[in-house]
């Protein structure tokens, strides 16, 4: 999902202190002291946790973390499948609750649970994923249509309200086959409208109102920063971004009463990883106080150990849901098709 200009410079000693003991145990193993990170655009974007992560990482561990750009989620998932018989990376991150079980079925996942997973990870958001030893969390957030309130038009209070006529082009979307927050909102649209009838009703009379499907998060929030239309699908977060980062406080996350749909971001290894341990000591890493304190003001997401102070804007500009809505995995696949056929 995403997300601002922030970059991490520093890391506490101790986490050189706690992963100093790993190093020479990376060296016993013969293995390059390196790991491949398969991962999203806005990951590992200049403005993105990536390059943070990647130096403390290095730091803390003598390891070098080396991030490939996938492009949205979606995609990422399909480049790991296809590699699936010669594996090119060692970890796969930006995996979600929506493609998770794809990732499992496909098998290219091998098993590994981080150190400390059990005690630092919030509460309930290892279950979204469906497996608890071949996924780890990092983030999360809700779903959220974000309104420019500088716009003439009233909010929608629901995604009903998304059909009516006078938001005619003014809605940006995300392709669901190639992006994660895209397939994010037909899973909360699948929650919200239940019956087949009543879900292809709604994409029928979305379609006039959409300005467009983006190929993925980045691109389609940059329509929406950039004036093209007032609202954009996204997260209850991205307002805190842009109050930090541009001190604009127009943005706006609509809360509707009807509830949101929450994506859950994980990482795994790969089966058939070349630098296996290095693999392990990144995914520790990954949920340790010293990653996931980068997350708020690059990532702009929860961090997924429980144990992170969030900054201000949060809680100036980050609307919190009092509805969490789910939909069945397996039902998603005819969602998509539903959706991008729509006419």
């Amino acid at each position: 999902m995403k997300k601002s200009l922030f970059i991490f410079s520093s890391i506490i000693i101790s986490s050189v202190l706690f992963f100093g003991c790993h190093k020479s145990e990376a060296a016993k193993q013969n293995e390059p002291k390196e790991v491949t990170i398969y991962t999203y655009d806005s990951f590992v974007s200049e403005w993105g946790p990536g390059p943070a992560i990647a130096e403390a990482f290095e730091k803390a561990t003598g390891i070098k973390a080396n991030f490939v750009d996938c492009g949205d989620g979606v995609q990422l998932l399909g480049r790991a499948i296809l590699e699936k018989d010669s594996v090119q990376a060692d970890v796969i991150l930006g995996l979600d609750n929506n493609t998770a079980q794809k990732a499992l079925n496909a098998d290219i996942l091998e098993s590994y649970r981080p150190k400390d997973a059990d005690s630092l990870i919030v509460s309930g958001l290892q279950e979204q994923l469906g497996t608890k030893d071949k996924l780890t969390p990092y983030d999360y957030s809700h779903f959220a249509m974000i309104f420019d309130t500088r716009s003439n038009l009233p909010e929608p209070k629901s995604l009903s309200d998304l059909t009516n006529p006078i938001y005619k082009n003014k809605i940006i979307l995300m392709d669901p086959r190639t992006s994660t927050p895209g397939l994010g909102f037909v899973a909360w649209a699948k929650a919200i409208f239940t019956d087949e009838k009543a879900y292809s009703d709604f994409w029928a009379a979305l379609k006039p109102n959409m300005l467009t499907m983006a190929p993925g998060w980045s691109a389609g929030y940059g329509l929406f920063t950039n004036g093209e239309a007032p609202l954009v699908i996204s997260y209850t977060t991205s307002p805190a971004a842009n109050l930090e980062y541009d001190k604009i406080d127009y943005y706006k996350a609509l809360i509707f009463e009807e509830g949101h749909y929450m994506q859950v971001e994980a990482a795994g290894i790969l089966k058939n990883a070349k630098n296996k341990k290095s693999a392990e000591l990144f995914m520790d890493f990954l949920i340790s106080e010293e990653a996931q304190n980068t997350l708020p003001l690059t990532q702009w997401m929860y961090p997924a150990n429980k144990n992170i102070a969030l900054p201000e804007c949060y809680a100036k500009a980050a609307a919190q849901p009092t509805k969490t809505v789910s939909v069945a995995e397996s039902e998603l696949a005819k969602a998509v098709e539903i959706a991008v056929s729509a006419k």
